[in-house]
């Protein structure tokens, strides 16, 4: 179960503080009560894991001073205003100075539940990319989010890190199933709006006019805040940009000039156009491709991923080893040379769907990794690529495999290691280096 946000409620009426912790407790937010901003102060501070909810006309420190001092600390934290009669437009300073919204007192009760909710999404979204920010800013935690050493990989990451530090906006592309969207939180992670919203739309998923009104709002008071006034200073991630109709690209293009330079708000465009024979820019207006693809991704196929696509399988599998509390399917040197050869069409979602079915596979005692692979090719299709490779690159992709998968399962003991693979120490070592694989990284 997920643990509750936490909610900082900060009033000098007592009343007033023990009413709100009080609802939104039964909202299912862990609250605490300060009587002063000051106070307050002693306890929030960067990467506080949750919300603030405050009046502004308090004793001592008032509420607009509050918030200047708390985006001073992290300018990511969701700030609610509490406003009396009167007092909108120094709530619509607040909102400018970076308060998440603010309620005029005497609010609906349920009014602050909805506000809180969608502040909490807005935190822990934050959140999650700043630790993620951090993993990629390491060696080792980019491994865990975006896994492979092949050199396609090692270039990817790069390109992350640099492209993520740059203001322009970004077009990714690459076939099904490659993992663009993680890229795009990666960009945002490592970029220099890590604090700032990061909102995702798919352009496929609506009309041409249900479009018109997310993105850029419509005539009529719906109450739903528009895409791009949503990501406002942070990152909107556009899905399926190719399915944006010719009207929204204009409209989209229009809004994109009129920001100028450097962007206040990102957009990253994934295209993830299926249709035979064509690009996004075949697609695309040729302003608005051009606009985007100054900065482009272009995400590698499974299948040129060589020997990370052992390395995956084997991480899939454990995952659903333990998920289905069963052990993980070792597979021999033939199969290990049909994952290799393997077209991938899918790509790495259809690599998690056949983990998954060798795992249940080998609960059951039946099955082959060739006839997983048999199962997912057309009858039209070949299952293995055409494209060979010498006998030794495959020796030493199945021997790095075999080397890493039991390094994890006894958790980087190198006696024990030695001992299974009947390795002497120096010949265990030379192999470790030779495939870059580090003791420390399974302890």
């Amino acid at each position: 179960m997920a643990q509750a946000m936490k909610i900082a409620i900060v009033d000098d009426e007592k009343d007033m503080r023990q009413s709100i912790s009080q609802w939104l407790a039964l909202s299912g937010f862990d609250t605490e009560s300060f009587a002063s901003a000051e106070e307050a102060l002693k306890v929030l501070g960067a990467d506080y894991p949750g919300v603030v909810v405050t009046d502004i006309k308090m004793p001592g420190m008032d509420g607009m001073a509050f918030l200047k001092r708390l985006m001073s600390l992290d300018s990511g934290l969701p700030v609610i205003m509490i406003t009396g009669h009167g007092d909108v437009p120094m709530a619509v300073e607040a909102m400018r100075v970076g308060a998440f919204d603010f309620l005029e007192k005497p609010f609906n009760p349920d009014r602050m539940t909805e506000l809180a909710k969608k502040a909490a999404q807005a935190r822990r979204l934050t959140l999650d990319n700043r630790a993620l920010r951090r993993e990629l800013s390491d060696g080792t935690g980019i491994m865990k989010k975006v896994i492979g050493t092949s050199p396609v990989m090692e270039r990817l990451r790069e390109d992350i890190l640099d492209l993520g530090q740059a203001d322009g906006h970004v077009l990714i592309d690459g076939e099904t199933g490659t993992g663009k969207t993680l890229v795009a939180h990666a960009l945002h992670a490592v970029g220099a709006k890590p604090g700032r919203k990061f909102v995702i739309q798919s352009c496929s998923a609506l009309d041409p006019d249900a479009m018109a009104a997310k993105l850029f709002g419509s005539s009529g008071d719906d109450g739903q805040m528009p895409l791009l006034e949503e990501a406002r200073g942070g990152t909107l991630v556009l899905e399926d940009i190719d399915a944006l109709s010719m009207p929204l690209q204009s409209r989209l293009l229009t809004w994109m000039n009129e920001q100028g330079t450097p962007a206040e708000t990102r957009i990253v465009a994934i295209s993830n156009l299926q249709e035979q024979g064509k690009t996004c820019e075949d697609v695309l207006r040729p302003d608005l491709y051009y606009r985007l693809a100054a900065m482009k991704l272009t995400i590698p196929p499974l299948r040129a991923r060589g020997e990370d696509i052992l390395t995956l399988f084997a991480r899939f599998s454990e995952q659903f080893a333990d998920e289905y509390g069963c052990d993980a399917p070792e597979i021999s040197a033939q199969e290990a040379a049909q994952l290799l050869q393997a077209p991938w069409p899918g790509n790495i979602r259809q690599l998690i769907n056949v983990a998954e079915r060798a795992v249940l596979q080998n609960r059951r005692g039946t099955g082959t990794i060739s006839s997983l692979l048999m199962a997912d090719s057309d009858e039209s299709e070949p299952g293995m690529t055409t494209e060979g490779k010498p006998l030794k690159e495959y020796v030493e992709a199945f021997e790095r495999m075999l080397i890493d998968n039991t390094m994890r399962r006894h958790k980087g003991s190198i006696v024990n290691v030695m001992e299974e693979l009947c390795l002497p120490r120096r010949t265990l070592n030379e192999k470790m280096a030779k495939y870059n694989l580090t003791r420390s990284d399974y302890l």
